[in-house]
């Protein structure tokens, strides 16, 4: 037996794992819902229309105006109210497949007595998990909007910037490579395990070879994808703190999805470099055993 081998075989099927949580991360509720990619608050979207002059042509400030007696007096303190009356959600987290959406528990905002450590984010649905997914905020918000029974108030009423659409819209081609480099690394990756698997009970350089070069192949697939991935979480968060803080909209990246992805390939590296040394080290063949002669040649004192 190659005792080796098994080391690859564990260090695979962690990383095969991992991709999965990666690829299935938030696909329903309940299931690791803060491993997003990106996160979109929108608990304090509305801000700037107290900054703003008041309209009477703006559905969005007589809708304000409807509201301003039901709310507390301190609104200009606390006015994460309005996404709720709203009908909005004050986040959404963007999976590779879905995303899921939910309010701030106890609330969104730190004060005198909720210190931002005792806020938490309570998931209240997800969306269906769909491949080549690519998560489109306006679209989302417009049409919470739509079923809240204020159709006649739109993103473009909450001043939402263009920009924002138009730097996602770039980033759209990016999401959706990344979703077919996690299948392709998960197939690589389950590939090698079953390689590893056979390789336990086989000997000799041949056998270690096709290891490397699978384990490789599935390194780079998986470490393609989170670089990928991590470039979308970071421009994605970037775009929108950059032109969203204005309407009260900000976005964070997903830190514990970027740990968990490059920890898959970080996994995969691992095991390509044992590979490579019982590639290179070998396995020790027995020694040959010599025929049974049928006479001896004794010539001074050495047999032949």
């Amino acid at each position: 037996m190659r005792f080796l081998a098994i080391a690859p075989v564990l260090l695979c099927a962690t990383g095969l794992v991992l991709s999965f949580l990666c690829l299935f991360a938030g696909s329903s509720k309940g299931f690791l819902e803060s491993y997003d990619i990106v996160s979109l608050n929108t608990s304090r979207i509305g801000q700037n229309v107290l900054n703003s002059s008041r309209s009477s042509d703006n559905p969005f400030v007589s809708f304000f105006d409807n509201i301003t007696n039901s709310i507390s007096n301190d609104i200009n303190q606390d006015i994460n109210s309005f996404a709720k009356d709203l009908g909005l959600h004050d986040f959404y987290s963007a999976h590779l497949m879905d995303y899921c959406e939910g309010f701030f528990m106890p609330g969104p905002v730190p004060n005198a007595t909720l210190s931002k450590k005792s806020i938490h984010r309570n998931v209240t649905s997800c969306s269906n998990h769909t491949a080549m997914y690519d998560f489109d905020p306006r679209e989302v918000l417009q049409k919470e909007l739509n079923a809240s029974g204020h159709s006649n108030i739109n993103l473009d009423d909450l001043k939402w910037p263009s920009a924002i659409d138009k730097g996602l819209h770039a980033l759209r081609i990016a999401q959706r490579a990344t979703f077919v480099l996690y299948c392709v690394a998960i197939a690589l990756i389950g590939l090698a395990t079953l390689l590893a698997l056979i390789s336990i009970f086989s000997e000799g350089r041949t056998s270690a070879f096709l290891n490397v070069l699978v384990d490789l192949l599935a390194f780079l697939a998986i470490g393609i994808a989170s670089a990928i991935a991590t470039a979308v979480a970071v421009k994605a968060a970037d775009v929108i703190n950059h032109y969203g803080n204005a309407v009260g909209v900000s976005a964070s990246k997903g830190g514990k999805f970027l740990t968990l992805t490059w920890v898959a390939t970080a996994v995969m590296f691992v095991a390509s470099l044992v590979w490579c040394l019982d590639c290179i080290v070998g396995r020790k063949q027995p020694r040959r055993q010599t025929a049974t002669k049928n006479y001896a040649d004794y010539e001074g004192g050495r047999r032949y």
